[in-house]
């Protein structure tokens, strides 16, 4: 059985104290932006080698926009994040030169806690993503059925549950302009 896969896919090498993951920045659409985030980040699914003293990753972008995709570019070190933008455009990946000016929260707790109420999308985007920078992993989310949500319709959501004396890495992708 032969599958028909439509995507893209494009490599970076890493130093191997750095891990580097990448977003794609999803723009919501008209008739979903009364219950859903403007935008939303989704993950890119990557394989990786060793290659001498590196690590090559070739990262995944399953459904490629025609306009190309807008892509938010992670590197963890040790006790720090590099943070770049990028866009996947045919063939090519351009990465801004200049880094990304970002306000952010330092999530850090002496108390197990629980993070951000959000609606949950199986599809894996979200509005917002918490990742333990110590394994560049995502902290997965606790699911439950909110019955009040909707109109009373329900919604299933999800929180993230954060373990005390622990540093987290969390992103959201937000246009603050007034005049959308």
């Amino acid at each position: 059985m032969e599958e028909n896969i439509q995507g893209k896919y494009f490599s970076i090498n890493d130093r191997k104290d750095i891990s580097t993951v990448i977003y794609q920045v999803n723009k919501t659409e008209k008739e979903f932006l009364k219950t859903s985030p403007k935008y939303t980040v989704e993950r890119l699914d990557y394989i990786e080698e060793i290659v001498g003293e590196k690590k090559r990753k070739t990262f995944f972008v399953d459904n490629p926009a025609p306009d190309g995709n807008p892509l938010v570019i992670l590197s963890f070190a040790k006790e720090k994040v590099l943070v770049n933008m990028g866009f996947l455009d045919d063939d090519t990946v351009k990465i801004s030169k200049k880094p990304v000016p970002i306000s952010f929260k330092t999530l850090y707790s002496e108390k197990e806690m629980e993070y951000k109420d959000f609606l949950y999308t199986p599809n894996m985007k979200r509005p917002i993503s918490i990742i333990d920078p110590e394994t560049t992993e995502e902290v997965k989310p606790i699911l439950y059925f909110d019955e009040d949500a909707n109109n009373g319709e329900g919604a299933v959501r999800g929180k993230c549950k954060l373990k005390p004396y622990k540093k987290y890495f969390a992103f959201e992708i937000r246009d603050d302009r007034i005049n959308n």
